[in-house]
């Protein structure tokens, strides 16, 4: 199991020091969530101040933008970086995406589907292995001269991983996709009784195995020896009841027979009390979200434990932002 670092999110002017900084200290991949800053532009920076850092979106909102613009983005990126691109695509919420992007939001599981074949359809024709002729049920693309055209790169295989919460989605991403970016709001035996099973109905579709196909998930993470742990605890249960507060995300409340918390919440974050969203969040939804340990080897034996045979890169929420080279040796020690 690899370490990844994920962040939320990460400034521009910030993330090559930042990028730097975790290659230096031994992780092997950054994500870059869209929260606050187009993701794009950071790992764009990130890719001129790293040599060997994964560098991907985790996640970048598809139904925000046109294939083309995230075709554009992605090939950049992965000829800036040598190869080191990997695309997290996700379809937010209905809410997000017609209320603050202002886009449509109709059969986003078919809508993403297709997402994926033009980006891959876009990127072999800025390869120059066919011209550009893409016409689906929500996208048509057939106007490429050679003013606008990127032009072939070393590395044209970018790695696309979808976000998936629900079964539907992790069905999609195991037929479409090279991977999962999983969402922090998981759980372990989520994960293994839900998410697994549905990956596979998708892969056997597509005719491949799971051998083909990466699961990448965010966790929480505590360690006890942090300085910060107090803190780290509450800004761990401020966000757990944040995502419980979505609807979309219910499926995993409702796995664990949570499913009235849930509602609680929504109804709470609907009035605006996002301040008393932490207090439903009880000990036993921390001690399933969250992994804790003593000390940073501990923690890492802890995560293999929880995820094993699951995450093929785990990725620190967070943490990873305070650490240092001596904890992340005694993560990866452990994680191997």
């Amino acid at each position: 199991m690899k370490l990844d670092a994920f962040l939320t999110p990460l400034a521009i002017e910030d993330a090559g020091e930042a990028a730097s900084r975790l290659e230096r200290d031994g992780f092997h991949g950054l994500w870059v969530t869209e929260t606050q800053v187009d993701p794009f532009l950071p790992l764009a920076v990130a890719a001129t101040r790293t040599t060997r850092l994964r560098l991907g979106t985790g996640i970048a909102i598809a139904l925000a933008r046109s294939p083309m613009v995230t075709a554009m983005d992605a090939w950049a990126i992965q000829r800036a970086s040598g190869g080191r691109m990997d695309l997290g695509l996700g379809t937010q919420v209905r809410a997000h995406v017609q209320r603050r992007f202002g886009m449509p939001y109709d059969r986003p599981a078919a809508r993403i589907r297709e997402y994926v074949a033009a980006l891959r359809h876009i990127w072999g024709a800025f390869q120059h292995e066919h011209r550009l002729s893409f016409k689906g049920d929500f996208y048509v693309f057939d106007l490429m001269t050679p003013f606008f055209d990127p032009g072939p790169i070393a590395h044209p295989r970018i790695a696309v991983h979808l976000a998936a919460v629900n079964a539907l989605m992790f069905r999609v991403a195991g037929e479409v996709a090279d991977g999962i970016v999983g969402h922090p709001f998981s759980t372990p035996s989520y994960l293994r009784e839900v998410a697994l099973p549905a990956v596979a109905r998708g892969l056997a579709k597509a005719g491949r195995d799971r051998a083909s196909f990466e699961i990448t998930c965010p966790v929480f993470t505590l360690c006890e020896a942090s300085p910060t742990f107090e803190a780290d605890r509450s800004y761990a249960r401020e966000q757990l009841g944040f995502y419980a507060s979505t609807p979309t995300y219910r499926a995993v409340l409702e796995h664990h027979g949570w499913g009235a918390i849930g509602e609680e919440l929504s109804v709470l974050a609907r009035a605006g009390r996002f301040d008393a969203l932490p207090a439903l969040v009880t000990t036993e939804m921390l001690d399933a979200f969250v992994t804790r340990a003593p000390t940073y080897a501990a923690l890492g034996a802890r995560l293999r434990e929880r995820y094993d045979g699951v995450l093929d890169r785990v990725a620190l929420y967070h943490d990873a932002v305070r650490i240092g080279r001596e904890q992340v040796a005694a993560l990866t020690a452990a994680l191997v």
